[in-house]
């Protein structure tokens, strides 16, 4: 985790300009470097380091001796960066995982290379001897990257959107900056005077491809067949794969523990490859709830089987909603499940700053969107509207749980690891016949819980534990987080504020008090900037009013069972 910012073509004096890239200081607490590109005077790169890997040399922009043309300043991993290194015999100059993608480019050029990388990434690659830039985002876009460009060539890009509002450009009073897609890459050829022109947007990889770096991956083929026996053995070795392979950094590990089937299979197949790779150090798991919190029982519960060095942080509603403000600024969107959910991970986040020393986090997030875990999945009217609803919430992962997960640890200056959305992974379970994939007697990912069932991993009722919303697992049953934040908005938006909403905010009219207090946040930090949400997070073929899963029936009554 790090945060990557370039500037092509500055009209103005990039001193100023370059104040907007300590917007993103978070990202980077260890080092920081600004560098002007040889022979263009107006472009620039800036570069705030978690030094994760390699200490010494790992600073950016990359560059090699043997390439001295290429510029890449990136943000990720890359797992595979070794055995691609081995394979095609390059000699490294660094231990950096990222100066795989140097080699690569100039070996076989961007379009392969970029297929080629298994990890999680951002980038801004530069090649002065061809005149190209080269944007890319990874698959699901757990690596943030915004962009803003102008008519006459100007660019700028950064981690997060906050690094480029800021920037000043003659033509343009209003920078228009947008989320860099993920799953893409952009080349733009570059200019004798520092300023660029877009040549092509490609989508490289969709989620339900098998990506071709698996030939490789350590796991080789998989045995064929959809018999439920073998699809349970091939997907726990894909797991436990995507854990193993994101082991690697030279900091802390830790994990965030909910109580809940996803982050606890993440947290006890974690515990077991740090043992058999001879970590020397507990591995630390944290929990975060007020008192009486579903979440911080289960997490115990995981954390006594599993023999972690177990944290509980208890916060306050008056913490909380204290920490709105922040909290909204960090995550750059007013969405309203978003902004619910992140209130819990930036609490634990600042915890695990300020009181240990675990860098790299690893969590459970993309399972829901991957394994069909959200219980309006329950009322999906087909397994292939199903499948297909399954595939939207993972394309939108950028905007919404991914986001939440990358802007809430980075601000604490942690490394946040996903393995459910490993591309092997994440791929194979995609490629399973829809039928298997659906809520199955009442449960929720029932084929993930059954590939487990025998494993002893985690205690059997964490296993079969009905889904329940982050947001809404870290307060009690009786009263709920989202509860608690309308009954504080209630007194903090008057009748006449939300009657004037629609003229107010236009676009993604907030229709509940709760939804216009975040907005007026948002755009106090960030005004004009809305388009930035393309839609709000909510439950599909249930009329839902709001996205919490403890107002919907199916939870209710699995409450009551």
């Amino acid at each position: 985790m790090c945060g990557i910012w370039g500037l092509f073509g500055s009209d103005d004096c990039l001193s100023v300009q370059c104040l907007s890239a300590m917007k993103i200081a978070h990202r980077g607490p260890d080092a920081f470097r600004f560098e002007n590109v040889n022979g263009y005077t107006n472009c620039c790169f800036g570069f705030h380091r978690l030094a994760v890997v390699d200490p010494l040399f790992g600073m950016q922009p990359i560059r090699v001796k043997k390439y001295p043309y290429l510029w890449l300043c990136y943000n990720g991993e890359i797992y595979n960066h070794r055995a691609m290194q081995q394979y095609f015999e390059f000699e490294y100059q660094t231990n950096v995982d990222g100066e795989i993608i140097l080699h690569l480019y100039a070996k076989v050029g961007i379009e392969k290379t970029i297929c080629m990388l298994d990890g999680v990434f951002a980038f801004i690659l530069l090649d002065t001897a061809n005149k190209k830039v080269f944007l890319g985002r990874d698959t699901y876009g757990v690596r943030p990257l915004f962009k803003a460009i102008t008519e006459d060539g100007f660019l700028g890009v950064c981690s997060e959107a906050k690094g480029l509002v800021t920037l000043k450009h003659s033509m343009t009073p209003f920078l228009k900056v947008e989320p860099f897609l993920p799953g893409h890459y952009e080349v733009l050829d570059l200019k004798p005077n520092g300023k660029v022109a877009s040549v092509e947007m490609v989508k490289f990889h969709h989620c339900t491809d098998e990506p071709a770096h698996a030939i490789h991956d350590g796991v080789g083929k998989l045995s064929p067949g959809f018999e439920i026996e073998i699809v349970k053995s091939n997907l726990r070795v894909l797991f436990n794969n995507a854990v193993k392979k994101r082991l690697m950094t030279d900091r802390r590990i830790g994990c965030l523990l909910s109580g809940g089937l996803d982050s606890s299979l993440v947290a006890a197949t974690l515990l077991k490859q740090l043992k058999e790779a001879q970590v020397q150090y507990p591995l630390q798991t944290f929990a975060i709830g007020m008192e009486d919190s579903p979440d911080l029982l289960a997490a115990r519960k995981v954390a006594n089987h599993i023999g972690s060095e177990h944290h509980e942080v208890l916060f306050s509603s008056e913490e909380g909603i204290q920490a709105l403000d922040e909290v909204i600024f960090s995550l750059e969107t007013y969405d309203i499940t978003t902004v619910r959910a992140s209130v819990g991970m930036y609490l634990v986040s600042k915890y695990i700053r300020k009181n240990t020393d675990s860098v790299v986090i690893f969590s459970g997030e993309g399972s829901d969107e991957l394994t069909q875990g959200y219980i309006y999945f329950h009322k999906a009217p087909s397994p292939e509207k199903a499948e297909e609803e399954s595939q939207r919430l993972l394309k939108e992962l950028y905007l919404f749980d991914v986001l939440r997960a990358d802007r809430t640890t980075a601000a604490h200056g942690l490394e946040l690891r996903v393995p459910f959305l490993d591309h092997r992974f994440s791929s194979y379970y995609l490629s399973l016949p829809p039928e298997m994939r659906v809520p199955k007697n009442g449960i929720e990912k029932h084929l993930l819980r059954e590939a487990f069932e025998d494993s002893n991993l985690i205690p059997k009722e964490i296993l079969w534990r009905p889904k329940e919303a982050f947001s809404d697992g870290i307060t009690s049953v009786k009263n709920s987080w989202f509860k608690i934040l309308q009954e504080f908005v209630e007194h903090q938006v008057d009748d006449a504020t939300m009657a004037a909403a629609a003229q107010k905010f236009p676009f993604n009219t907030p229709r509940t008090k709760e939804g216009c207090y975040y907005r007026q946040i948002f755009e106090r930090h960030y005004p004009g900037r809305a388009g930035w949400l393309t839609h709000y997070w909510m439950p599909k073929w249930i009329g839902a009013t709001d996205p919490s899963a403890r107002t919907l029936a199916h939870y209710k009554s699995a409450t009551k069972a």
